[in-house]
């Protein structure tokens, strides 16, 4: 049941990907108080590819957002009004070269509840066909690494992995395929 009131919502910016708005509210304790949300105007959608002998891939490229560089399983983000499978289609393909003939849904997450309203989607993408990436202006930084998913494993309980999707990812098909 949601005790949460909303008295009025302002929005404070837009953009094409995401809209910050500011509601006042009276919290379940009956305080009036604030909240600021952040709405995604696309979901998140990340691909853990995996073939024949346990190999996966990531990507790496510098995080603006983080200042730093960064492993992850291929990921982007999915138009809202765009089937997620598509969207996965579409991001194992631009950023590896990879299309996949067999997909699982294999996860859905909120990837930070207390401030947004993203939703993800990670998928496992196997029976592997090699094509050419095609990446975009933002990723031509981007570095390709094929691994062992057992070592991608590593890299998350190490701390080397960060990225919530990725760690997600790897540990959910770590468990489906028994590494």
């Amino acid at each position: 049941m949601n005790l949460w009131q909303t008295l009025s919502s302002e929005e404070k910016y837009s953009n094409r990907w995401i809209q910050v708005v500011e509601h006042q509210v009276i919290n379940p304790a009956g305080g009036k108080g604030i909240y600021g949300k952040v709405h995604f105007k696309n979901k998140a959608i990340g691909i853990v590819a995996v073939d024949q002998e346990n190999n996966t891939w990531l990507v790496g490229q510098w995080r603006y957002t983080l200042n730093e560089w960064s492993w992850e399983i291929p990921e982007g983000g999915g138009p809202l009004d765009t089937d997620i499978l598509e969207s996965a289609r579409r991001e194992l393909k631009e950023e590896t070269g990879l299309i996949a003939n067999r997909w699982s849904l294999i996860q859905r997450t909120h990837l930070s509840n207390s401030v947004s309203d993203e939703e993800g989607f990670i998928f496992l993408a196997e029976e592997l066909t090699q094509l050419e990436s095609e990446l975009e202006d933002t990723e031509a930084d981007m570095k390709v690494w094929k691994l062992p998913i057992s070592e991608a494993l590593q890299m998350v309980l190490d701390g080397k992995i960060t990225d919530s999707l990725t760690v997600i990812g790897i540990l959910k098909v770590a468990r489906i395929k028994g590494i």
